[in-house]
């Protein structure tokens, strides 16, 4: 007889927390673990935005911090889905304005017109840049 009834611990019910190194083909993974969460959490409405955010705000680790390490926060709120992506390196978060033929510069860009607010923290060991989708 299986007693399983739950297969996610009560502290999955509104969080998950993960460190990560992360590479080229990290985004998809964390799409995949964003998606899961949603769906359990009934916010499946939220995949395209939340999956976007996220694969963006992941590319900057991977693309600006020595080490390649994040630590990932995906939050159940009440008004919906919160995504902090934190990294160690302390400093401001400078964005471009990319020009129309230039391969990269778009993410911060994308992340606003995707979500509903985003934002920076900035601290002494490190920034965490912040999104939220209102559900």
């Amino acid at each position: 007889m299986n007693h399983v009834t739950d297969l996610y611990p009560a502290e999955l019910e509104a969080s998950y927390r993960m460190g990560f190194t992360v590479g080229e083909h990290s985004a998809g993974h964390m799409r995949r673990i964003l998606r899961m969460f949603l769906t359990r959490w009934g916010l499946d409405r939220l995949s395209d935005s939340g999956e976007l955010a996220l694969t963006e705000l992941v590319a900057n680790v991977v693309r600006h911090v020595p080490g390649r390490r994040c630590t990932v926060l995906l939050l159940r709120e009440p008004h919906g889905l919160r995504v902090e992506v934190a990294d160690g390196v302390p400093g401001p978060l400078v964005a471009k304005a990319a020009g129309p033929l230039d391969e990269g510069g778009r993410g911060l860009a994308l992340v606003e017109a995707v979500t509903d607010r985003w934002g920076v923290m900035e601290g002494p060991d490190g920034k965490t840049v912040w999104f939220e989708c209102d559900g």
